[in-house]
This record gives structure tokens, C-alpha cells and sequence, in this order.
């Protein structure tokens, strides 16, 4: 199960990790928090389009139904308004009903029920800066965190309400977007002599509120480049697919960085790290 805030970030953080699972035959689930109703349109040659802007909602639903059936998985919504990315100083508060104000524990209820009813032995979700600082990926990961414990409590989640209880075994936090990726990308871009699309991302690192974190899961997926690929220009309100993150060529960075990256948070299974599939420890215990 990959728990994500909006539709759009299950593909560009940990798609291709999908993608090689499912060919695997392993069931994967997304389960997307809002539905992303707040969101900016960043592809320039669609804003201005008076239809997209004014049913904003069921755009980026019908992009999610298209990003879904390209990468084989299931996807669910648990229906909370989109938080929007707050900007300015000081920061203006967060609209009234929106996803990062809910109650913690009571929104973690409603991850709990897909829990239950999914049963999946490994969740994926994001850090607790959310990755980068937006408000929705931060309550992403606090409700993650409340409900991969929760689904094994019926005093807090009753199994009247919430289904019969059940433990998932191991929760990571995706990682996809690190430095030394980075680094090394730009570094293959140059000794080719191409322009490279991370030379101001480097600059401002710090600036992004990205973290040094811990990476201890590489997982091979560099065959599965293209399907993540697809899957985001799906979603095309949000991604430019003339844009910096298609200027690096598939093979350069099947070459380079052939994995993608994930923290492991907590497991219940003994694993030994650094680990190349999520599903270490499950696999052996099987």
C-alpha cells in the first residue's frame, strides 16, 4: 500500500517500485488522501483553459483513473480537501475543512478501514517533513503513522466500525527524490556534455526544506522508468512532458541510478539493511 496526499504523487515518488511489483504479481494499492482540488495547474500549455480551472476536481480524477490503469495497480481516495501549499511571510493560514486540520486520529480511522480491508505487508508513505514541507504530505505521514499501528488496535479502531483488525509488518518512507541521486544525475548529464535540469535544484537544496535522510532500501527498477514516465504525464494538468523532468534520457539514468530510494521507518520482521526490496525479512518469513 503506497499512501499518498494528492493525485500525481503516486508517480512521481515510487512508480516505478509499482510497476516492477505488479509485474511480480504483487498487489498494490494507492491510497490518495485529497483529491488534489487545491492544486495549481503547472503545465503552461494548459493554463488558461476555463473548463480545467472551474472542474479542476474531476480533471485530476480522470488523470488519476489514467495513471492508475498505466501502472496496473488499485487506487482508492479517502476524500479530504486538499490543503493547498500556503506562500507568503508570514504564512497565511490553512482553509477551514481542509485535510491538514483534520483530527489526526480520526482521520487516520479512515486509512485504517483500507488497512483492514487491503491487509498489505508493507506500507509506503512520506517522512515526517513530508518530504518537502507541504502541510498535506506532513499530515500524510502523521496519519500513516497513527493507522500502521492502529489497524492492529480494535480498542482505539473497533472492528464494529473500522473491519477486523490487522498488522502490516513494514512501513517506509520514499526517498526517491536525494541527494546523492541528484548528484550523480547532474554529474552523468555533464560528462556527456548535456545540460543538466538539476544545476539550480543543487543551489537551493536547502532551500527546498529537503533533508539528509537515511537510505536504507534501494530497490531496482530501472526497467519500469518508462511506465513511471507514462504514468505522470498523465497527469497532465500538473506535469509538462516537455519539462526538466523528462530531460534526462531513460538510459543515462537506467545506467547511473537504476533504483529508487526508501527509509525504512519500522518492521516487525528481522531485516538486515542496506536492502534492495521492500519486501526483505517478509519474503523469508514467508
Amino acid at each position: 500500500m503506497a499512501v499518498h496526499a494528492h493525485p500525481d504523487d503516486e508517480s512521481s515518488k515510487g512508480a516505478a517500485t509499482m510497476a516492477k511489483y505488479v509485474s511480480e504479481g504483487v498487489d498494490v494499492l494507492v491510497v490518495t488522501c485529497t483529491g488534489g482540488e487545491r492544486g495549481s495547474i503547472l503545465n503552461p500549455k494548459l493554463q488558461g483553459d476555463k473548463y480545467i480551472e472551474e472542474h479542476i476536481h474531476e480533471v485530476r480524477k480522470k488523470e488519476m483513473d489514467e495513471a492508475r490503469e498505466i501502472l496496473g495497480i488499485k487506487q482508492e481516495w479517502l476524500g479530504f480537501v486538499d490543503s493547498g501549499l500556503p506562500e507568503g511571510d508570514p504564512l497565511p493560514p490553512l482553509p477551514d475543512g481542509c485535510f491538514a486540520l483534520e483530527d489526526v486520529d480520526k482521520a487516520a480511522g479512515e486509512l485504517v478501514k483500507q488497512i483492514r480491508s487491503f491487509r498489505p505487508q508493507v506500507i509506503t508513505t512520506y517522512d515526517e517533513n513530508g518530504g518537502y514541507p507541504h502541510p498535506d504530505h506532513i499530515m500524510t505521514h502523521k496519519i500513516s503513522m497513527v493507522a500502521f499501528e492502529g489497524a492492529a488496535d480494535t480498542e482505539k479502531y473497533p472492528e464494529a466500525e473500522y473491519g477486523p483488525a490487522y498488522q502490516p509488518q513494514k512501513v517506509y518512507y520514499n526517498q526517491g527524490f536525494n541527494r546523492p541521486r541528484t548528484e550523480a544525475l547532474h554529474q552523468a548529464m555533464l560528462d556527456r556534455g548535456l545540460e543538466s535540469p538539476y544545476g539550480d535544484w543543487l543551489k537551493r537544496w536547502d532551500d527546498f526544506g529537503m533533508k539528509q535522510r537515511t537510505l536504507t532500501t534501494h530497490v531496482p527498477c530501472g526497467d519500469f522508468y518508462e511506465i513511471r514516465d507514462k504514468a505522470l504525464i498523465a497527469h497532465a494538468t500538473q506535469i509538462d512532458p516537455d519539462g526538466g523532468w523528462f530531460r534526462v534520457p531513460l538510459e543515462l539514468q537506467r545506467e547511473v541510478w537504476p533504483t529508487e530510494e526508501y527509509e525504512l521507518a519500522k518492521s516487525l520482521v528481522d531485516t538486515s539493511l542496506p536492502e534492495d526490496d521492500l519486501f526483505a525479512g517478509i519474503r523469508d518469513n514467508a
